[in-house]
């Protein structure tokens, strides 16, 4: 009986949904990397929405692909880099003996991976023995549970940190040793912050329910809000991407009683209008990160905006 529950395994997993359960709405739809957070996996679409690459994660939170062509994504228990033949290249798990959570994770310019760690309220810089060469503490409010401490985190150019504190509703930014320069409120409970060449902000408000672009000074220059997109209603505004065109890449989270109900991602035009969208209900649950394979900028000197 072995050798027939072995092929019924192998006829399982090289099942396939029918095409018919994508979506993708537009002429110019883009491959796409994303996470989807409850579906725990990791995928690599094409641009006429064919899963070309999937790895599973457990609540996967960010992916970038490497100039090398591997994966490096951040899910609960820490990150990984992995190849796309699926061996893996590099790992860190984060402690056991408390409880924490990852969500975000960066490539650095000297081979080190930013992470950021709810529970332990940190962000460590990880270097390629998967060892810490770097910690920076964060302080956030005891109100605050461990699961919504924290969610987008970068490392800009100039080595200061940007941190979502998602339970206190704010963008603090850090220098290089951790010291707070500033803190920027925002409506909601902020997921993902964006440094934009022109010194402003990108920032998505989470259950908010919209997006903002901030300058320097604080002032809202651009924003988003709940029903602006007809049959795209925003939800969970989660992981963003700005394109080299000017255009941005949004993961819409549908979780929250929303399953299912509308598009997962979509792009967008600075004057607001839709170029595509993604809806596949059949293969993904909760997608809540996404990287544009097309834009050719090198994710480990910054030159990609996400």
């Amino acid at each position: 009986m072995k050798p027939l529950f072995a092929l019924a395994a192998v006829l399982l997993s090289s099942f396939v949904i029918p095409a018919s359960s994508f979506s993708a709405e537009g002429a110019n739809a883009r491959p796409i990397l994303c996470c989807d957070y409850g579906g725990g996996k990791i995928t690599i679409l094409s641009a006429s929405g064919e899963i070309e690459w999937q790895e599973e994660a457990k609540n996967p939170q960010d992916c970038w692909k490497l100039p090398n062509g591997n994966i490096l994504f951040a899910y609960v228990g820490g990150a990984k880099e992995i190849t796309r033949d699926h061996k893996l290249v590099w790992e860190y798990k984060a402690p056991t003996d408390v409880k924490v959570e990852c969500h975000a994770c960066q490539p650095l310019p000297d081979g080190n991976v930013l992470i950021v760690e709810c529970g332990t309220s940190r962000i460590i810089e990880v270097d390629r023995a998967g060892k810490i060469a770097k910690e920076i503490k964060l302080v956030t409010k005891d109100t605050v549970k461990l699961h919504n401490q924290f969610r987008g985190t970068r490392k800009t150019k100039d080595g200061h940190y940007l941190v979502c504190f998602k339970g206190e509703g704010k963008i603090v930014e850090l220098d290089t040793t951790g010291k707070v320069l500033r803190e920027v409120p925002v409506t909601g409970d902020p997921h993902e912050v964006v440094p934009l060449p022109n010194q402003n902000l990108l920032i998505t408000c989470g259950d908010g329910h919209k997006v903002v672009e901030i300058d320097p000074a604080g002032k809202t220059v651009w924003e988003l809000n709940e029903n602006d997109l007809p049959g795209n209603t925003l939800r969970l505004m989660a992981g963003c991407h700005r394109l080299p065109n000017g255009n941005t890449l949004f993961a819409n989270y549908l979780g929250h009683g929303h399953l299912g109900e509308q598009p997962q991602f979509f792009e967008l035009t600075p004057d607001k209008k839709i170029v595509w969208t993604f809806e596949d209900k059949g293969r993904f649950k909760t997608i809540n990160q996404l990287m544009a394979l097309d834009d050719t900028g090198d994710v480990t000197k910054g030159e990609v905006l996400r």
